[in-house]
């Protein structure tokens, strides 16, 4: 009987788990979505603007 519970409990978990990372690819799709959506806004209003520039500035490596 002990295996049995031990198994019920182990398969709670996993159900738990997959639950949960249901979850959180759900929500990281939708703000995905929504970044995409006010990046196409921005571009819209403002025209497309193409710069050859990083994005941050890097400190130099030393050798």
């Amino acid at each position: 009987m002990f295996e049995y519970e031990l198994h019920q409990a182990h398969s709670a978990e996993l159900i738990e788990r997959a639950r949960s990372y249901r979850l959180a690819r759900a929500a990281r799709a939708a703000a995905k979505a929504r970044r995409a959506e006010h990046r196409s806004a921005d571009q819209e209003a403002e025209g497309r603007v193409i710069t050859h520039r990083s994005r941050r500035q890097r400190a130099p490596r030393t050798a």
